[in-house]
């Protein structure tokens, strides 16, 4: 599931394979964009913001995309076969002599001036990779709203850019809390620690293939994607219920031993300790 480190990732992988390099080949497969041709221009950078990337284009211009659940960009060599999926999932492709990336499912996709980026990412809080993380302007976008669910502030990307429902899963976890908490009910001294253990785990992370916050072999993750299966702590079966209204409810896992605060009234008291 694409969160900060994954795009932080594939940022790094697009500059690898594109910065500083002449476009050759130019294909951006949505309607608006069908007839331009970037060829003959240098890509300047690749950059993450948060979850957005945006691929800086000799020019003044900014390819942005966003992953959202399942988009990729994958990087093959000048005249390898594309494997990232059916041809017509294909969204943009941007090539050199040497190399090729390829975006697949790409939800989002726009070509704009450089200097109008902060038309699709001005809206991001402080992004937990990027220079300009602050975390006192985090935590204080984050208490903004102390009557919001602590899971939903979280995924809120004007608050602090990078965490999807990976980490808000974990780090309601590590902070003992349920993901259902107002923010405001959240004890002075882990919401003063939120910011700098968000930061830490995406640090952590933003190099691995596999992600973890678990710091064992198995299992990767302390709760995310382990319902029924008994808390690494306190051996209770873990919980998941949805959080969130209309379309867009996640699947949010929990300990309800380890984890204190509301639930779903659906899911009270179901979690019982494991023999």
């Amino acid at each position: 599931m694409p969160e900060g480190d994954t795009v932080w990732q594939a940022t790094r992988r697009l500059h690898a394979a594109l910065a500083g390099k002449v476009l050759v080949l130019s294909d951006l497969r949505v309607p608006r964009y069908a007839t331009v041709d970037l060829t003959g221009r240098t890509v300047l950078d690749v950059t993450p913001r948060g979850k957005h990337l945006l691929t800086r284009i000799e020019g003044g211009l900014t390819l942005h995309s966003h992953l959202m659940m399942d988009g990729t960009w994958r990087v093959f060599e000048a005249g390898q076969r594309f494997t990232g999926g059916a041809a017509h999932q294909i969204r943009a492709i941007l090539g050199t002599e040497d190399r090729t990336a390829v975006g697949y499912r790409l939800p989002v996709l726009d070509l704009l001036r450089t200097a109008d980026e902060d038309r699709v990412v001005g809206h991001l809080g402080p992004d937990l990779l990027g220079p300009d993380w602050d975390a006192e302007r985090a935590l204080a976008n984050l208490l903004r709203d102390p009557d919001r669910e602590l899971g939903e502030a979280l995924l809120d990307q004007r608050n602090l850019a990078g965490i999807g429902n990976v980490y808000k899963s974990e780090l309601c976890f590590l902070l003992g809390v349920t993901p259902w908490l107002p923010v405001g009910a959240l004890p002075a001294d882990r919401a003063a620690h939120l910011p700098t253990l968000s930061k830490k785990l995406l640090d952590a992370n933003r190099e691995r293939p596999v992600r973890n916050t678990t710091g064992l072999r198995r299992p990767d993750l302390f709760v995310y994607g382990r319902a029924s299966h008994p808390c690494l702590r306190c051996r209770t079966p873990i919980r998941v219920a949805e959080q969130g209204d209309g379309s867009r409810e996640r699947p949010t896992y929990w300990c309800p031993s380890c984890q204190k605060g509301p639930v779903p009234a659906a899911t009270a008291g179901q979690g019982r300790r494991a023999g």
